[in-house]
């Protein structure tokens, strides 16, 4: 099983980015799935779930400018960042079965 994450790259401030990861089995009968960052220097956080359901939830740092949302059909998770800031500027992960993907570098400039 793979997750392979896909997006990123360098945007200004105040830009948007949709990230994606690819999964390589299907992800209809996953409950949770999750992506996380990594900014240099700093421990691995999570950024946002989504639930089987479609439950989402957000850390206070991104809540009301990034989305979560998940395509069984097409087996991929999503992740939707506007209004950007220096400081989301990360490799951002997609988890989910207890495996990682191998992770996409997203840079805001100011």
């Amino acid at each position: 099983v793979q997750l392979q994450a896909s997006g990123g790259g360098l945007v200004q401030a105040g830009g948007s980015l949709t990230l994606s990861c690819a999964a390589s089995r299907s992800i209809f009968s996953v409950d949770s799935m999750y992506w996380y960052r990594q900014a240099p220097g700093k421990q691995r956080e999570l950024v946002a779930v989504i639930t089987r359901e479609g439950g989402t939830n957000y850390s206070d740092s991104v809540k009301g400018r990034f989305t979560i949302s998940r395509d069984n059909g097409r087996n991929t998770l999503y992740l939707q960042m506007n209004s950007l800031k220096p400081e989301d500027t990360a490799v951002y992960y997609c988890n989910t079965w207890g495996i990682w993907g191998q992770g996409t570098l997203v840079t805001v400039s100011s």
